[in-house]
């Protein structure tokens, strides 16, 4: 390693003999690269690796080193998302920083008191926490937060694509942001990530306003190599009476966990089905088919709606050696924690974005000289009676193929770095009149909202028009000297432990019809009455919403072809629904296909030609209209937006959007999207005006509704992208 390696003799000499005696033959790439960056302490970087790239040593190993050279000695302050992954980071620097004499500190919700009070009176050494627990420091440790950090070296944040585009994102910048402003001087930020679509979008979200600074790392590290299947099953039409209005039981997924149980018994792996229902259902089925064969159960559940112990059982079955394990789990096991080397990844319908993909399939193949594998599969329902357009043109298989395709070619989607979380700046407000006491407004405008700081979206105007708001929840309330205090409301929820987290639980939306509830839906899109949803394998009319109880009141709607709209996890990028149309116009056929994926490619491309919808975008269904765009879900709404300005009922639904004709005819309805497309868009109040389902985060519902409007557009719309294709329609409309 020496005579090949600058970045060593850079390291402490102590840090230099415990690599020797771990028999490391060289550093990683990553390595050699951030250690010369990082040991000064004095850029911000960010490391971009494959997992187990050893990233985190990247960080440590030069972080560590320039702690050992300071006197007084330095704190490195850790933060991950996720009390699993500081629990793995402890037992993996404890050994390292004991021979150094560093202490490190673990700091969560399940740390006793006593170890929080010795790292409070040394404060030096490696801090590891979350988001969470920072911010209960920054509200109950108050002017004493100065001191804390005092000698802070280094901020250093894990999985730092987790947090990009996502209320614990802004909170964490803000936290940053405030320490900064406390201690007087920039802090170092290390962020070290395994997925990042655009680099200078992640310097962007790491230090605000700023991002030219930031040094970057990306490893050139060749993955393992990839065995990919995609297993197609279609799912047999079920005759049913009009009004029974039970849940249909699908035949397709007893047959999926019968060929997960016959292909993943005696390893370990991770299967990814696309809910906290279906990790239930395949949980149940396989645990079932363990029993039924008299062997010793191997499947294990993992979602955040379980319980601290249930998933810290299925943890430590697969990081114990013993016994095989393989956890069934939502994207609560797609980060870092330790668990071990898993076989393979099985992924139970489209994932939620190929970067969650990417970041799953890197579970997979870390151990040398294997292969990372992934398995999908793809449900279709069987083509008759009036099959919906998704249906039709196999869009679940075509999609799937077009996320791996992308994968494939080193394709995902940027991060979404530029929604302004408005409900994140609430509780930083709340947060940070905790800690001082009180602030002035002019205080709070200038902390949050001037340039490089996290909030940047807010005028001065909508900034006071928010306090004001605030004042009228009772969240705040101005002294006569004009500092602003909690309100009776706002001490309430300052006080309570459930404060700290600045986002809610992701909580699916309940279907009910008559008075009976008929199931939950995960609902990543707005709503508006009158719409038409696809539940448990019928139509729906959407009668009511109720937000605040999480609530879609629905009637049957009788007859008609079924709607695209089923709800789902996650957004669609454009690349990914473009890179569909090019799958259904082209005659390659993906190797990784088995026979039944094969035959659905085929019949979509079919029923794809035979509607000419290479050059035709319109489909005419009777009552309804389908446009397809082939852009993304954020493009889409903002169309329906537009469209719903015009007295249409209109939603987004997969590649395009669907509208009611009414009185109008397909020709006036393209008409009417190529007079949206002329002059200025309208202001989000017109047209977000009627629409539901805007309160996506935790703090929306203090928000006023022009702000709220705001908010929501930020993260959820692309009306510029919308026009565009909008104004491209008088040349390619064929009608």
């Amino acid at each position: 390693m020496a005579g090949d390696s600058t970045s060593f003799f850079l390291l402490d000499e102590r840090i230099q003999r415990f690599i020797w005696a771990e028999g490391w033959e060289s550093l990683r790439d990553a390595q050699e690269a951030a250690i010369p960056l990082i040991v000064k302490a004095d850029l911000d970087v960010i490391v971009a690796a494959a997992t187990a790239a050893g990233k985190t040593e990247a960080a440590f190993l030069p972080a560590l080193t320039h702690l050992l050279q300071s006197e007084p000695p330095g704190l490195i302050v850790y933060v991950s998302p996720l009390k699993a992954l500081i629990n793995d980071q402890f037992g993996r620097l404890d050994r390292l920083c004991e021979q150094l004499e560093i202490p490190v500190w673990p700091w969560h919700g399940d740390i006793s008191s006593s170890v929080k009070a010795r790292f409070l009176s040394r404060r030096q050494g490696v801090l590891l926490i979350t988001p969470e627990s920072l911010e209960a420091m920054l509200c109950n440790r108050g002017t004493s937060i100065g001191a804390v950090f005092e000698r802070l070296a280094y901020f250093v944040i894990d999985e730092l694509h987790a947090f990009i585009g996502t209320e614990r994102g802004k909170q964490l910048q803000s936290q940053m942001h405030r320490i900064e402003r406390v201690v007087g001087r920039q802090v170092p930020r290390i962020g070290l990530s395994a997925t990042l679509g655009n680099m200078r979008l992640a310097a962007d979200f790491l230090r605000p306003g700023n991002a030219t600074s930031v040094a970057l790392v990306e490893s050139e590290s060749s993955h393992a190599e990839l065995k990919i299947l995609v297993k197609g099953y279609e799912e047999p039409l079920v005759v049913r009476k009009e009004d029974d209005d039970e849940e249909a039981c699908p035949i397709t997924p007893a047959q999926i966990a019968l060929h997960l149980f016959k292909s993943l018994r005696g390893t370990n792996n991770l299967v990814f089905p696309n809910s906290r229902r279906e990790v239930e259902r395949y949980t149940h089925l396989l645990n079932k088919l363990c029993e039924q064969q008299q062997v010793p159960n191997e499947f294990w559940p993992h979602h955040g709606s379980l319980s601290k112990e249930i998933r810290s059982e299925t943890e430590a079955a697969l990081k114990q050696k013993e016994y095989p394990a393989t956890a069934i789990c939502t994207n609560t096991l797609e980060l870092g924690i330790d668990i071990g080397a898993v076989k393979s990844v099985a992924q139970i319908g489209s994932p939620p974005s190929v970067a969650s993909l990417r970041q799953r399939l890197g579970r997979s193949g870390r151990r040398k000289g294997e292969p990372a594998i992934l398995r999908g599969y793809s449900v279709e329902g069987a083509l008759g009676g009036k099959p919906s357009l998704a249906d039709e043109l196999r869009l679940a298989t075509v999609k799937m193929t077009a996320m791996i395709s992308l994968l494939l070619e080193g394709w995902f989607e940027p991060p979404m770095a530029h929604g302004i979380h408005l409900s994140t700046l609430v509780q930083q407000m709340l947060s940070y009149v905790a800690q001082n006491g009180g602030a002035s407004i002019g205080q709070l405008y200038a902390l949050f909202c001037n340039s490089g700081a996290p909030f940047t979206g807010l005028t001065k105007d909508e900034f006071i028009e928010l306090v004001r708001h605030l004042g009228r929840k009772e969240l705040l309330m101005q002294e006569s000297s004009g500092l602003l205090l909690h309100g009776l409301i706002g001490e309430k929820f300052v006080n309570h432990y459930t404060f700290y987290a600045a986002f809610s639980a992701d909580e699916e939306m309940r279907i009910v019809c008559g008075g009976k509830v008929l199931g939950t839906l995960p609902v990543s899109q707005m709503l508006s009455v009158g719409q038409r949803i696809l539940f448990a394998g019928k139509t729906w009319l959407v009668e009511e919403i109720d937000e605040e109880q999480k609530t879609i009141f629905v009637v049957r709607s009788g007859g008609g072809t079924p709607p695209l709209f089923s709800g789902g996890t996650g957004r669609t990028h454009t690349c990914v629904h473009r890179r569909m149309r090019e799958l259904l116009e082209s005659s390659d056929v993906p190797p990784f296909l088995d026979e039944v994926a094969r035959r659905f490619l085929a019949e979509g491309r079919a029923n794809y030609a035979g509607r000419n919808l290479a050059g035709d975008f319109i489909v005419d269904q009777g009552r309804e209209v389908v446009v397809l765009t082939w852009l993304g879900d954020a493009a889409n709404e903002a169309l329906a937006c537009l469209l719903r300005r015009r007295n249409y009922t209109v939603n987004a639904a997969g590649p395009g959007i669907e509208i009611l004709k009414g009185e109008s005819t397909a020709e006036g309805i393209v008409d009417a999207l190529i007079d949206a497309a002329v002059g200025e868009p309208p202001p989000l109040d017109m047209l977000l005006a009627d629409v539901s389902n805007l309160q996506r985060e935790k703090w929306d519902w203090a928000l006023p509704d022009s702000l709220l409007r705001k908010a929501y557009a930020s993260l959820y719309l692309d009306i510029d992208e919308a026009l565009s294709w909008a104004r491209t329609l008088s040349d390619e409309s064929n009608i």
